[in-house]
């Protein structure tokens, strides 16, 4: 049926409607949380300019939270170019902040990033959010509804002082749970009273007629030995190692990759004798729980300077090759760094992606390190000895899966459903999602020419993943012994391709989102560890049917 495409169809979304059609673009909806932190974000963005040192969160009975700190007050005057008060642009346009220009004489020189959103998205996602500023003797007040201006900004009278109070009431219909997770609002606080020594932060709960406070002159340690649970340290194989490295106009001059003045790092670390890693990361002041580049640049500052100490006092075994993952799988580690002009991955800022501050973490923690390990010789020989058994062990493992891959004439996996055919122009793989998709596969398949290998669960992300440590994983395994070619860079010779089994590699997974996230993973281990299969052309990707036929059953 053909229908109509005109003019007329496109429609343009204005102010703060895209955010409230679309809120998950924006912010977490599981509940209203991260739409406060945004608030919370900038009143510590201001603390983090040196203009306030206090901020102070309300849980209030009715439900709303206000979030006050005591900086230089957003601006009231009119706007030179919009001719309206700037307070409202602030809450009202998506595109609108203090923080874009990065120059030294910039309102915002660090700050949380700009994506073009934040309070615009907590207001968007309020039924009522009402503001009072106080700056330069007067205090105005406004108030917004569902994103609209409701009552305009007016000056209520005479105030000393200074600083900003938003109180918002978030909307429940946008939220999964309209409640704020109180554990997860504190540790945020007290995360933001850890990384600036010296700001007060206080948490009043109207509900519960209860008050904390936190400020801390240091910290950053003992903060990492209470998130480990053991401010003991009897787990510890060594001192804490903790600092801080931000650059100077006198350092620029010798730094090889573009950096600015004032950008750098603070971290606190510790290694353990047992558990996985634990790490908590922050870009000016903005919780990273995806991590980033900062903690990469981080994980190579400590790798490359143990790799030093190592070489450099004979302690790494013949034949034994240090990994950054040997090094970093122990590490407890607190990471604040400070950028200029952070990027990061979608808007809720949850991982940082800018290029630059990989060199620049690295390089400001590299040194220190290489110095503390120096300085602390029993500690370092400790650490080394705990990432070389960590290597010992990461070899033994590929051992023993390259042991199992050639051993005998157990080679091909048992869950691999063979062809027939030995001929590989004609043979076809096909990488099916679990048992009951390979089963359907195996009633379906030719199988004079058709193979069937169902994996099990997700495939591991390998885009990190060395080459040698990649049999550690079972699926990864029987996916190389399966299709006969063993892992490999792309300028390998054409000949790692000899025994290859099948001349088409399928991947056929289901049509939804899970479906698409193992094609993702699938295509990740073939382009980065089999380049040769990809560029002579035998990975392939089966697209599910767009329509199909149903036979009635004949009737009796």
């Amino acid at each position: 049926m053909a229908v109509d495409y005109q003019a007329s169809d496109i429609q343009v979304l204005k102010g703060l409607e895209p955010v409230r059609q679309r809120p998950g673009m924006y912010t977490r909806t599981e509940n209203p949380l991260h739409m406060i932190q945004e608030v919370i974000d900038n009143a510590a963005d201001e603390a983090l300019g040196g203009y306030a040192s206090k901020i102070v969160v309300t849980l209030h009975s009715d439900a709303s939270v206000s979030v006050m700190d005591n900086g230089r007050g957003i601006p009231t005057a009119i706007h030179p170019i919009e001719g309206v008060p700037t307070v409202e642009l602030v809450f009202t346009r998506l595109h609108a902040g203090g923080k874009f220009s990065k120059t030294s004489g910039g309102a915002y020189a660090f700050s949380g990033g700009l994506h073009g959103v934040g309070v615009s998205v907590t207001n968007a996602l309020s039924t009522r959010l009402a503001v009072e500023v106080v700056r330069e003797g007067k205090r105005w007040q406004m108030a917004f509804a569902g994103g609209d201006v409701v009552e305009p900004l007016v000056e209520v009278g005479k105030a000393r002082g200074h600083g900003t109070t938003v109180r918002a009431w978030p909307d429940a219909q946008y939220f999964d749970s309209a409640k704020i997770p109180l554990s997860e609002l504190e540790r945020l606080l007290r995360s933001k009273a850890v990384l600036l020594p010296g700001l007060s932060v206080s948490l009043i709960n109207e509900l519960t007629q209860q008050e904390q406070h936190w400020q801390f002159s240091g910290g950053m340690g003992s903060y990492l030995q209470s998130m480990c649970g053991e401010a003991d340290g009897e787990s510890y194989i060594s001192p804490l190692f903790e600092g801080e490295h931000y650059l100077t106009k006198a350092m620029l001059s010798n730094q090889k990759q573009e950096a600015a003045e004032g950008e750098g790092a603070a971290w606190a670390v510790l290694f353990r004798e047992s558990g996985g890693r634990l790490s908590e990361s922050y870009v000016n002041l903005i919780p990273t729980p995806v991590g980033g580049t900062h903690e990469t640049g981080l994980r190579a500052g400590l790798f490359e300077a143990l790799h030093a100490f190592c070489q450099h006092h004979g302690l790494l075994p013949k034949g034994v090759q240090l990994t950054a993952d040997d090094v970093w799988g122990r590490v407890a580690c607190i990471l604040s760094a400070r950028v200029l002009d952070p990027q990061f991955q979608g808007q809720t800022k949850d991982k940082l992606t800018s290029r630059s501050a990989h060199a620049l973490v690295a390089n400001c923690t590299k040194d220190a390190f290489a110095l503390w390990l120096n300085a602390h010789l029993d500690a370092g020989k400790k650490i080394a000895e705990l990432a070389i058994k960590a290597a010992l062990e990461r070899n033994k493992t590929a051992k023993t899966a390259v042991k199992k891959k050639t051993s005998g004439a157990a080679v091909l996996p048992g869950k691999l459903t063979d062809c027939e055919s030995n001929d590989i122009r004609d043979n076809e793989l096909f990488l099916v999602e679990g048992d009951s998709a390979g089963g359907s596969a195996k009633q379906a398949r030719d199988k004079r020419t058709q193979a069937i290998l169902p994996l099990r669960g997700k495939v591991l992300n390998t885009w990190e993943v060395a080459s040698a440590e990649l049999f550690a994983n079972n699926e990864v395994h029987d996916i190389s012994v399966a299709i006969g070619v063993d892992p490999h860079t792309p300028d390998a010779p054409d000949s790692v391709l000899e025994g290859l089994r099948y001349g088409k590699v399928v991947l056929m997974t289901d049509a939804d989102v899970d479906g698409a996230h193992i094609q993702t993973l699938l295509l990740t281990l073939f382009y980065r560890h089999f380049p040769k299969l990809v560029q002579a052309g035998h990975l392939f990707v089966g697209q599910p049917p767009l329509f199909r036929i149903d036979v009635d059953a004949p009737k009796r």
